[in-house]
Order: structure tokens, then C-alpha cells, then sequence
């Protein structure tokens, strides 16, 4: 098969190859998928680049956990009826060596989730690490219906379904971007949208939120943790999935006097069980046209490197995917 891989760690340019590689065999309990579509999220290029000091998990890795294809072959225990089905894979390179940039990858046969005929590939390879981290950091603390949810970086990938998901589970959602020019890019009928860059962002959301938020989807809580306080409900959640700081600050006691839960995610490490009610959930969702994600750069596979440096400088408003060939 062709794929793409690396055996060392560091820039994509440098590590990244292309060429052929043995065909995978599914082994019990596994489907083979031949893929479509592979997701780039930046967790695959930090694991790549060696962040925080991570050292190489596998002697050779293929990277991304995202993508969406085919099943072609089924292992041992399998339903032998899912081979021709489209599905969307999740999780494919989280504590396992071969994911989805290359044109098969190998999966336990509940990380390839039907895809129904009308979505695309394209929204299928979007779904996995940040519709699953959104569908946690929105739902692990209980219903939103009927509450008030805050979702900081609403045109980022997770913060985007995050908000979705929210509206689509009946939360009223209030949603910030960074600057006044970005407001534009929010649909009104999601998420009021607020500019962190006026001058009371705390009144703006405030102004929505009289008394206060429920849940706050928190993207830089380095950021915004005096923000997120001054905003927060008595017995809110402050849900973040990623800061700028690694030794962040937060206003300790205001939050403890107002009963405020931190709850940090990372999303490799969920439980199994909460990412299957997060697939059923986002297929679900997607179904009823309640998820779209915006697609930024496709790359074929062949330039795979230049897909990971677009992530890395940041990606801009949309999804980088990286096209399989047949």
C-alpha cells in the first residue's frame, strides 16, 4: 500500500517519507479500511515533532487518528456484512502504530463507525478527535438542555462542533472568536457571537448571561481564566481541552467561593465507553444536518509534509484533510 510515515522525530519535511508499505491484515475483532480521507489534527504533528519531550511510542509510526473510507475485510469475529461499509475511524494511531495516512489502516471494529450514505468523506475524517473531544468536554457533566454554555474559539475544530453540539442538545450557546473582524465567520442561529477583542467581553456575555454561564468550553484557559470567573454561574464547569501556558494561573478562591468545577480532557485517554456514545451521538447529529465543519486545505498524500506545516502554523478556519489515492 502507499503510505505516509516516520521513523524519527522532528520537522515534517525532514521525517515524513511516502513510498510502499506491506498491506495490513485485520486480526480478531479488527476491519481493515480503505481509506478516503485522513484528518490532520494537532495532536498527530506534536506527536511527530517530539512535544513536551514525547519520545517515538513505535520503532516506525504512520500518523493520524482521523479518517474515512470502506471496510474491505473483516477479522475474526467481525460480522462479515460490514465489509463494503463507508465508515468513519477514530482513534486509529492513539497507543497504536499504523493510522490513517495511507490507503489502508487496521481498527477495532467499533473505531470504524457507519458513515450514512449522504455525509461525506470529508465531514466522516472531521468527526474523530475533535468531535469526540467536544461531544466530552459538552456532555461529560451531565444534559445541556435548557442551560447556558459558553464555547471559546468557536471557529476552531473542536470549539466549532463543540457549539454544535451544544444548539443541536437544546443549551443556548454563547461563543467567542478573537477578533471583531471574525464574528461574520459564527452562524447566529448556533451561537450568539462575542469578540474577545471589545473592551467588556465580561459584559457582552454577560448581557446573554445575566446570571452567569453553566458550562464553559475552554481553549486557552491561560487566557481567559479571569474572564471564564468573572462570567461563570454558582456551580459552573470550566471544561478545557488546551491552554497556552503549561503552568497556568487561575483566580483560585473567586472560583472555589463560586463552587466552579475544572475539568481538564485529554482526549486519547477517555473512556471507551464515553467515545462510543460520543460516535453515536456525532453521526447522529450529522445525520440530521445539526454538525457541518468547514474544510480549509486538502493535501494528496504526496504532500502530506505541507499539510502537517499548515497545521503547525496554526491551520486558520478549516479542517486540513489529506486525500488517499485509490
Amino acid at each position: 500500500m502507499l503510505a505516509s510515515w516516520y521513523d524519527a522525530q522532528g520537522p515534517a519535511s525532514d521525517v515524513l517519507h511516502v513510498g510502499e508499505l506491506p498491506d495490513p491484515v485485520p486480526g480478531p475483532g479488527e476491519v481493515r479500511v480503505r481509506v478516503t480521507v485522513s484528518g490532520v489534527n494537532p495532536g498527530d504533528t506534536k506527536k511527530r515533532r517530539g512535544w513536551l519531550g514525547s519520545s517515538m511510542p513505535f520503532p516506525r509510526v504512520i500518523p493520524h487518528s482521523d479518517g474515512a473510507g470502506v471496510i474491505d475485510a473483516v477479522g475474526a469475529g467481525v460480522d462479515v456484512h460490514r465489509a463494503g461499509q463507508r465508515v468513519w475511524v477514530y482513534g486509529a494511531q492513539s497507543y497504536r502504530p499504523f493510522g490513517t495516512a495511507a490507503q489502508y489502516t487496521v481498527v477495532p471494529d467499533h473505531q470504524a463507525v457507519p458513515l450514512p450514505d449522504h455525509l461525506s468523506d470529508e465531514l466522516g475524517a472531521s468527526l474523530g478527535i475533535p468531535g469526540i473531544t467536544a461531544h466530552r468536554t459538552v456532555f461529560a457533566d451531565g444534559p445541556v438542555d435548557g442551560r447556558l454554555v459558553l464555547v471559546h474559539g468557536v471557529l476552531g475544530g473542536v470549539g466549532s462542533l463543540a457549539a454544535q453540539l451544544a444548539h443541536w442538545a437544546g443549551a443556548t450557546v454563547i461563543a467567542t472568536v478573537r477578533r471583531t473582524a471574525d464574528l461574520d465567520h459564527v452562524d447566529p442561529g448556533v451561537a450568539h457571537a462575542i469578540a474577545l477583542d471589545t473592551g467588556e467581553p465580561a459584559a457582552a456575555i454577560r448581557s446573554y448571561a445575566p446570571r452567569g454561564v453553566d458550562r464553559i468550553i475552554e481553549v486557552a484557559l491561560s487566557d481567559n481564566a479571569d474572564l471564564d470567573n468573572a462570567v461563570a454561574a454558582n456551580n459552573a464547569v470550566i471544561a478545557a481541552y488546551a491552554t497556552r501556558s503549561d503552568r497556568t494561573e487561575i483566580p483560585f478562591w473567586p472560583l472555589l467561593f463560586n463552587n466552579v468545577t475544572l475539568r481538564l480532557f485529554g482526549s486519547d485517554d477517555f473512556p471507551a465507553e464515553a467515545k462510543r456514545q460520543a460516535a453515536r451521538d456525532l453521526t447522529s447529529a450529522a445525520a440530521v444536518g445539526a454538525l457541518t465543519v468547514a474544510v480549509g486545505d486538502r493535501h494528496p498524500l504526496d504532500d502530506i509534509a505541507k499539510a502537517h506545516d499548515r497545521v503547525d502554523a496554526g491551520g486558520g478556519h478549516g479542517r486540513i484533510l489529506v486525500t488517499i489515492p485509490r
